[in-house]
């Protein structure tokens, strides 16, 4: 066995390590519903508790391509027990932050350790099932990065509203601690990992590594504070902008010219890995931007609580869980890009239904969107990622890992960033073309303002109030309306991204189900 003691099966070893991987893509979303609450709690203003986002996404963001030089450097064990370590210990100083500025700093920390758990845990799945069941792990994994984000806003908020925004951390620390325990027992470095030497200057890429926290943090952080910060009107975020540019170009530079590079970008030489990484890209994009949107537009359209807009996300969390398994059977028995292809048209679909919802709409007319999008959604990730190893030997694996995550995640912080600006400017838009109507020689608005003033008047309004009231009304009735037009706008705009990507699959070779991949597990 590869990466485990002889004996161990390779079902043992993908719950192990699925453990925490959970936990840390949980903790990705899981908060995001528990901001007015730390924000209240910490006497912060909401625009700041958002910091408690950023941090960790920043941070995530930069371990994550650096992973596979991390398992060289420390060995993939000891590395893999470093993140659980870090990421559990800073759970726990999250859960008790005096204030938001520590907290920020703990979720950091927290960002850290959890940046190397995705990666590494792919790598150790991969090796430890043979090349005929890889379908089967990166089911098992899939499961854990694509389930964590759609019940994380859920979870967060039944936590938050039942006891505290403190349980949305504690409840890492069990499982990492039993993490920690069952990993240290049943985990061993792969005999052909390569390790670097300390004492050897050259084979430690201090620039690279440099770089990289530059480039990826600044671009992380143009991304969560663009839209709040009205983009490139705000000197601070043209700052990080340039920042970001100068040092993502420079690291691109340095890395395809270093021997031990920190990043290893010549990987993307090869068209299936790098398409397959695109497609990464707009999973990630599609996934979170539409776990961002669908709350936004349950609650805020239809009136709907926390609690009722979670469980619409439910049933599609659902079958994500009952459609992988099943895709990671189909996996090795047909050719994957017909799945990825039935996946993203499923997910195009689904948003596409979404793009035709009305204001009067139910709540099994939102989940029944939700679960055609998800079907599609399960569909993806097995054969996109079965397809990015599939001409990539068994040593190159843990460098892959890490881009391929790289790329997942940034894309869901573009995601959720370019469609709450499409949001915003859409609103605008249709605000402004509304209003155009709004006249006083316009008979619907008239009959709508002095329907409403009488309505002010039976209810003990002054006749002049009732007036101002009607307008009021109808005013309000337009920006509802506005959102509601640019809500359909994005939904719609997230379905042609789906099938766009399409003509992708052309250039991408069929996967060799027998390449030279890691090895057997015994």
């Amino acid at each position: 066995m590869v990466n485990a003691r002889k004996g161990i099966s390779p079902y043992v070893i993908a719950m192990v390590v699925m453990l925490t991987t959970f936990m840390e893509v949980l903790d990705t979303s899981v908060a995001n519903v528990s901001l007015p609450h730390i924000a209240g709690s910490l006497s912060a203003t909401i625009d700041e508790s958002t910091w408690v986002l950023t941090s960790y996404l920043v941070a995530n963001a930069v371990v994550l391509p650096m992973s596979g030089w991390f398992s060289s450097l420390m060995g993939r064990k000891r590395f893999y027990l470093t993140c659980v370590f870090i990421f559990t210990a800073s759970s726990l100083l999250c859960a008790t932050a005096p204030s938001l500025g520590w907290l920020i700093f703990f979720r950091i920390l927290q960002g850290l350790g959890g940046g190397g758990l995705q990666p590494t845990s792919q790598s150790i799945l991969m090796e430890s099932f043979p090349p005929e069941k890889h379908g089967q792990a990166m089911a098992m994994y899939g499961i854990g990065v694509v389930f964590a984000p759609v019940i994380g806003p859920v979870l967060g908020g039944w936590l938050t509203d039942h006891y505290s925004w403190h349980w949305i951390f504690l409840i890492n620390i069990p499982v990492g601690i039993l993490s920690m325990v069952l990993s240290s027992a049943i985990l061993m470095d792969p005999p052909y990992l390569k390790r670097l030497s300390l004492e050897d200057s050259k084979q430690i890429d201090f620039v690279g590594f440099a770089l990289v926290i530059i480039g990826l943090a600044s671009l992380e952080i143009v991304l969560d504070e663009g839209q709040r910060n009205d983009w490139f009107s705000s000197s601070f975020i043209v700052a990080f902008a340039i920042i970001a540019v100068v040092g993502l170009v420079a690291m691109v530079l340095w890395e395809l010219h270093h021997d031990h590079p920190v990043v290893n970008l010549r990987l993307l030489k090869d068209r299936t890995f790098a398409s397959s990484n695109f497609m990464l890209f707009a999973l990630g994009f599609v996934l979170y931007g539409s776990t961002f949107l669908i709350p936004v537009f349950l609650q805020t359209m239809l009136g709907f609580d926390a609690t009722t807009s979670g469980l619409v996300m439910t049933p599609g969390g659902l079958v994500i869980l009952v459609s992988m398994p099943i895709v990671g059977f189909l996996v090795r028995r047909i050719d994957t890009r017909g799945l990825v292809a039935y996946g993203l048209i499923m997910t195009g679909l689904g948003l596409l239904r979404m793009s035709q919802w009305n204001l009067s709409i139910g709540y099994w007319d939102a989940a029944t969107a939700r679960i055609v999008q998800c079907m599609g959604l399960g569909s993806l990730f097995i054969p996109i990622n079965v397809m990015a190893y599939s001409n990539l030997s068994k040593e190159k694996a843990n460098q892959a890992a890490g881009l391929m995550n790289l790329f997942r995640n940034i894309g869901g912080s573009v995601g959720i960033a370019l469609l709450s600006t499409l949001l915003s400017r859409r609103t605008q838009f249709h605000q402004v073309q509304l209003t155009g109507h709004l006249t006083q020689g316009n008979p619907i608005s008239l009959n709508f303002a002095a329907g409403a003033g009488r309505t002010l008047v039976a209810k003990g309004y002054s006749a002049v109030d009732a007036a101002q009231g009607g307008w009021g009304l109808l005013w309000g009735q337009v920006l509802r309306q506005a959102r509601y037009m640019a809500m359909l706008d994005v939904f719609f705009v997230a379905a042609l991204i789906c099938f766009a990507t399409l003509p992708f699959l052309v250039i991408m070779r069929r996967p060799r189900h027998n390449a030279a991949a890691p090895v057997d597990v015994h």
